[in-house]
Formats: structure tokens, sequence, C-alpha cells
């Protein structure tokens, strides 16, 4: 699978992701990609945020890649149960959060949880971080055992955004072609 095959939907988590964010960078990149907006990045109401990923997938008229972050990525295993069969063919996960941690994590987070423990319906990349802020390692390997997903450990490189020094992410985006590489 290519790109230029597939419908790249960019789902950013909490705050949405700034121009800096790799998100943001790889959207205005890749020529299929667009941003699954949500109506408020820093009220995040679950059920909300999963309609719209929901309605953004039935939108697409390829076959769907999910490219989340954060938030972006627990919205997308709560929404995958109502996903059409076989309209996402694959998801790109980055830096989950735990929602259930309860140390250090935001409000808005939490709400997410509990965090879905149901394998996810195609397959998945989980790319996890060794000192992520908001999910241990330990819990990030059981997160995407649940899921079915096959876990990338990336490192002590905090939480894969702007602030930790991933900008362009140029790492991330040769391990995506990768995946597609894998998926077609």
């Amino acid at each position: 699978m290519r790109i230029s095959e597939c419908d790249v939907l960019i789902v950013p988590g909490l705050s949405g992701s700034d121009e800096g964010h790799w998100q943001s960078r790889w959207e205005d990149r890749l020529s299929t990609a667009t941003r699954v907006a949500q109506v408020d990045w820093n009220a995040p109401d679950r059920e909300a945020w999963v309609g719209t990923l929901v309605q953004a997938v039935a939108a697409t008229t390829r076959p769907a890649v999910i490219v989340a972050h954060s938030l972006g990525a627990l919205t997308a295993a709560h929404a995958a149960p109502e996903f059409a069969s076989g309209k996402v063919i694959g998801g790109f996960l980055v830096a989950v959060p735990d929602a259930e941690q309860a140390e250090g994590m935001p409000a808005e987070v939490a709400r997410f949880g509990p965090v879905p423990t149901e394998p996810l319906p195609f397959p998945s990349l989980f790319v996890a971080s060794r000192n992520d802020p908001f999910c241990s390692f330990s819990r990030a390997q059981e997160i995407a055992l649940d899921w079915g997903a096959q876990i990338v450990d990336a490192g002590e490189v905090g939480h894969l955004n702007a602030a930790s020094g991933h900008g362009p992410w140029p790492e991330g985006l040769m391990r995506l072609g990768q995946f597609l590489g894998r998926l077609g």
C-alpha cells in the first residue's frame, strides 16, 4: 500500500497538533492526508470525538489508515468497533496515554477511560516511549497486546510530540511507510 492509494486520517490528541507537531507537518506533506477536526480540542468529549472519527472514516473513498497521536489514538480505539467492516486497513498509533493512570494525567484524558481491551479490527503499529509521562512502557506493552498491535520501542523520547523534539519526526514517517508497505 502506498500513501496515494489510501486516505490518511490524521487524528490529533488533546489541544490538537500545533504547526510544529509532526502530525501537522505530515498533513501538509502527504497528499492524501486529512485532519479529523474535533469541535473542541481543549475540552474533549469522548462521545463527540468518537462520533467525529466514525463520520470521517465513513466519508473516506479509499482504504483508510489512521495516524493518531495520544488522546487521538485512544479515540481511535474507542471508535474501532463502530467502523464499517474493512473500511480502516491500518492504524499508526503513537504515544497512547493510559487514561487509567491517576498521577499526572489531565482530567480531560482520564474521561476517556477505561482503556479498551478488545483487539482492534485492523493491523496496527503502536509506537511507545520508555519515558512517556502519560503511559509507562510496561503499560504500553499491555495495551498493545490487548489491541493486537505490534509495539515499537521508540526509546527514551518523551511524549513523541513537538515539545519532546519530534517536529518533523522523519524516523516516524519512514516507519509509517514501512507499515503501509506491509498492508498492501
